[in-house]
Parts: structure tokens; C-alpha cells; sequence
């Protein structure tokens, strides 16, 4: 069985307030793009009970195995169930270190296609939450469509915001940047945002001021590529340019179709229509 687990971007992020229990209050605007990397498993009975054999192509995923999101995420239903032994592979093409959840999405997809492969039976509520001990974002990819997300970013609300027709073009410096790391760098603004009215497509003009991604500052001065590929958008007549995530990829939203960008060297970049 084979899934293709997709990147995301965020329209805004907010980082609210520092908790007690380490991670931060957030509210973004979580919208799915078709970045995919992909994902197989098939049932290996030779690899016995709970047997798993993991392994990964595409671009290389630093660390061990065993700190991979896929892995953890069958072990842990591993945890609850006796499943027949597992082949697992991921062809990496999203990114790491770039803001689209690549690993999250992968780690959720795993959750989901493990259970319908062994016919566990899990409800999306179920998957959620073992979704959330993998990581604070991996539950948006359980779900379908563009969603609010608050708290640690798993409560998701979903918002109807029409995009269809623009165009998306999404530029990654080859730059790996650590959400730990930025995460301590961001000052919270404690101050929540009305996202459900501005996020409507007719205000795209007025989010760059409205959404801003507050965790910019730091990503800016430390990795000035960052900047540059902003302003790069901006002189192309971008209607909305944003960092998403924790960086290090950077987006812009067109009403036309752009002509040739030029990005710095080692710059990936994809142009698409949503």
C-alpha cells in the first residue's frame, strides 16, 4: 500500500505564549500543498510479530532510524497491538528543516496507513492523538483541507478559505533551520489574532500585515537568505509573501501567473496552481 504524504505552508503564525509544559501556544492558518513525498508498506510475515524493517531513499534524512517519525510512529501502535511483520519505505523529496512538515506529514501518514493496512479500526480522533505525542503539528495531516490550528497547533478548526486559481510558488534555500532553535529565539506577543476574519480571500492584500509570521525576526537576521528570497517575491509582484513555519522556506501567492523567478544558487523551488 502506498500513500504520498503531502508538505504544508502557514498563512500567518503567531506564537502566543511560552507553557509550562515546554512547547508554546500558537494560532496559523495550516493549508496543504501537493509536495509530496512517498510512502509504502507492505505485510512481511517473515519479519514476525511486530517485526519491522524500515528504510529510506530520496533526500538524506540525518539520524538514526529510530529517532524517524515513520519508525516511532509504528512502534507506538506497535505498543497496543500485535501486528504482523512490516515493511516500510519512504522516498524523501519535502524538505527537512524548511517549515512544511514534511516529517510531521510523514510520521501522521504512517499512523493512518498502518492502520488501514492491519485493519485496526482507528478512529481520526485515535489517530490524533497518538498523531500529537510524534509531534504538535501532525495531526493537521490527518485531516483534510485548510484548518485553524491553536494551542500546540493540534486544535484544528477548519476555515473556508477559498485559494483556487491562485498561484503558489514555494522556494527552499537548502538551509536547515531548527524549530527548538527558533522557537527559543521568538518572542511571544501574547495577543491572539481574529485569523477566521482575516483570512477571507479578498483581504490577501492586507496579510502581510495582518498574518505576519511572528518567528521571522530571528529566521531573518540568523539566515539572511531567508530575506533575500522575500524580497525576491515582493519584486516579482507577489500579492502575499511569507516564511512558513520555522523557516526556512519562504512562499508567494500570485492572482497571475509569474513569470521566470531567479533564486539564489542552491535554491529549490516549485510554481503551482492551487
Amino acid at each position: 500500500m502506498i500513500v504520498f504524504p503531502n508538505a504544508k505552508i502557514n498563512l500567518g503564525l503567531n506564537v502566543l505564549a511560552r507553557r509550562e509544559d515546554g512547547y508554546h501556544d500558537i494560532e496559523s492558518v495550516f493549508v496543504p500543498i501537493p509536495v509530496h513525498d512517498v510512502l509504502e508498506a507492505v505485510i512481511a510475515p517473515e519479519l514476525g510479530t511486530n517485526g519491522l524493517e524500515y528504510t529510506r531513499s530520496g533526500l538524506h534524512i540525518p539520524g538514526a532510524l529510530e529517532t524517524d517519525l515513520c519508525y516511532k510512529a509504528v512502534r507506538k501502535l506497535q505498543q497496543d497491538h500485535a501486528l504482523p511483520g512490516l515493511r516500510l519505505h519512504l522516498y524523501k523529496v519535502i524538505p527537512m528543516g524548511a517549515g512544511l512538515g514534511g516529517g510531521s506529514s510523514d510520521g501522521a501518514c504512517t499512523l493512518k496507513l498502518v492502520t488501514a493496512l492491519c485493519h485496526l479500526g482507528h478512529t481520526t480522533e485515535v489517530l490524533s492523538a497518538l498523531a500529537l505525542e510524534l509531534g504538535s503539528d501532525c495531526p493537521f495531516f490527518l485531516r483534510s483541507g485548510t484548518q485553524v490550528g491553536r494551542g500546540r497547533g493540534e486544535q484544528m478548526a477548519k476555515v473556508d478559505l477559498d485559494l483556487n486559481g491562485l498561484w503558489l510558488v514555494l522556494a527552499n534555500p537548502g538551509v536547515h533551520v531548527g524549530t527548538a532553535e527558533v522557537y527559543r529565539n521568538t518572542v511571544p506577543t501574547n495577543a491572539s489574532w481574529p485569523i477566521e476574519k482575516i483570512a477571507v480571500r479578498e483581504r490577501i492584500m492586507e496579510w502581510e500585515h495582518l498574518l505576519p509570521n511572528t518567528m521571522e525576526p530571528y529566521v531573518i537576521k540568523a539566515y539572511p537568505v531567508v530575506r533575500q528570497l522575500k524580497t525576491i517575491f515582493h519584486n516579482s509582484g507577489a500579492s502575499y509573501v511569507s516564511m512558513s513555519g520555522s523557516g526556512s522556506s519562504v512562499f508567494a501567492l500570485f492572482s497571475e501567473e509569474p513569470g521566470e523567478i531567479t533564486f539564489p544558487e542552491g535554491t529549490s523551488s516549485w510554481k503551482m496552481r492551487l
